[in-house]
């Protein structure tokens, strides 16, 4: 009882400690959403007092052409860039994971685009890069090659963003690389005995051993990729340009708050990305019964 008494006599410092990550959850994350909510169902720019609009600001997503295209080149962004940044993540994990000299700094090298690659000077050095001028351009006229402004042609410019993305795989690669070297060497060895080669062995061990990993990265990466907004900001000038083919859900998001000071119509935005990414969290979540393997 005595031992009781003095855990619950010092509990107070406990959450003393939590106190800081309290407010920051309730001040900074639960009472927004909660206000988000709220002027989501109102007519609000700022300035004046908000009205009661209703559901107009959802219903009038489905008639806002910019909207629709946000949304598409949103779609198009994260369906391209994930896949292809995971799938490269893998392929240097796998050349990372012996231990060959030189090594540590390899992986050190590797991981820094993951911790600048959404930086705003990023941004800035990828949007000069690609530009006419840039020196994407210089390399490509060594081969004779005449190139283009990549950034301010609609066709290319969505893809500079997602070589940017693809380009930030080291946090990826680093769970890849701890997954894989703790792949029993075992198996390996079992397959070679049994004749299995390179191949195979990727296919039929590597492959299936790493699906939770595979799984923990996928849904990490598809939260972020729907949440992009730096690299679309700065590259288009805070635009979406050129002609709305960058223009990323939430850059339309923030055109809508700051730059046309029309907050209920943004919140609602906001409610309607956390439906989207919600939905697509859950599918993912279904699908792991299909393909996620367990050793049990």
């Amino acid at each position: 009882m005595k031992k009781i008494k003095r855990l619950k006599k010092g509990s107070w410092v406990g959450y003393a400690f939590l106190a800081p990550w309290l407010l920051g959850f309730f001040g900074l994350t639960v009472i927004p959403m909660i206000s988000s909510l709220y002027f989501s169902f109102m007519k609000y720019d700022m300035l004046t007092d908000p009205v009661m609009y209703g559901l107009q600001n959802y219903t009038g997503m489905l008639h806002d052409a910019k909207f629709a295209k946000s949304f598409l080149v949103t779609i198009k962004y994260v369906f391209v860039s994930v896949p292809l940044q995971l799938m490269f993540a893998l392929f240097v994990a796998m050349l990372l994971k012996k231990n060959r000299k030189g090594i540590r700094l390899y992986r050190a090298v590797y991981y820094l685009p993951s911790l600048f690659g959404g930086s705003v000077a990023v941004s800035i050095l990828w949007r000069q890069l690609f530009n006419k001028g840039g020196l994407f351009n210089q390399i490509l006229s060594f081969f004779d090659i005449k190139g283009i402004n990549w950034i301010a042609t609609p066709g290319t410019a969505l893809n500079t963003l997602i070589v940017l993305a693809v380009w930030q795989f080291g946090a990826s690669m680093v769970i890849f690389l701890a997954a894989l070297k703790q792949i029993p060497e075992d198996y390996y060895e079992a397959s070679r005995i049994d004749g299995a080669g390179v191949v195979k062995q990727f296919f039929y061990i590597t492959v299936p051993v790493l699906t939770p990993m595979v799984f923990f990265n996928i849904v990490m990466a598809f939260i972020n990729a729907f949440q992009a907004f730096t690299p679309a900001y700065i590259v288009s000038g805070g635009t979406g340009a050129p002609l709305n083919s960058t223009l990323f859900y939430t850059l339309y998001l923030y055109i809508k708050a700051f730059g046309e000071f029309e907050m209920g119509y943004a919140s609602a935005m906001a409610w309607v990305l956390l439906v989207i990414i919600g939905i697509v969290t859950g599918l993912l979540f279904l699908s792991a019964k299909l393909w996620v393997f367990y050793d049990e």
